[in-house]
């Protein structure tokens, strides 16, 4: 069961990536052709960026997530790594919500929508794509920063879970 729920969470995790590189680059290369300015061009360019991201990378982002939180319960990691991979993680959402933002708003302003940058959503997606490979595979021993921290953050209030919050 586990090394199904880690193939589904690496496949999902591959699309997921795969997008959050690939869209920009498209919305970039569709969204300065001559052909925008037509009916078919627009057509396509809206109908290529908005299907691919709401029927292959946010699916694909939703199945690596929650197998990625099954497999921490199951295995129950709490490693320093892996809540910085938590962080990484977060911010590809952050990313993934931005580009969905964008498509939308290419979208629906039709030739009249200056396109960002597109070093602008890749240059954060290959750092936080390369930190979470790089944390997931060399597991770094993370407990000088956690040292670093301020106490407070680092003990316990003594409160127990709520039973609400409590997977397992």
């Amino acid at each position: 069961m586990i090394a199904l729920l880690k193939t589904v969470h690496i496949i999902g995790l591959s699309i997921w990536m795969a997008g959050l590189i690939a869209l920009p680059v498209i919305m970039q290369v569709y969204g300065r052709r001559a052909e925008m300015q037509t009916q078919p061009g627009f057509d396509e360019f809206r109908w290529l960026t908005h299907y691919a991201y709401t029927r292959a990378v946010t699916p694909a982002a939703i199945i690596a997530i929650a197998a990625g939180t099954v497999l921490i319960f199951a295995h129950h990691v709490l490693a320093p790594w892996m809540l910085a991979k938590l962080a990484a993680v977060s911010g590809m959402v952050l990313l993934h919500a931005w580009l969905g933002h964008v498509i939308v708003q290419a979208g629906e302003q039709r030739g009249n929508y200056r396109m960002p940058p597109v070093g602008l959503a890749l240059l954060p997606a290959f750092g936080l794509i390369a930190l979470v490979l790089w944390l997931v595979l060399a597991k770094p021993n993370l407990d000088t920063l956690v040292l670093a921290l301020p106490d407070i953050l680092r003990e316990p209030r003594g409160n127990a879970i709520p039973a609400r919050f409590d997977p397992l």
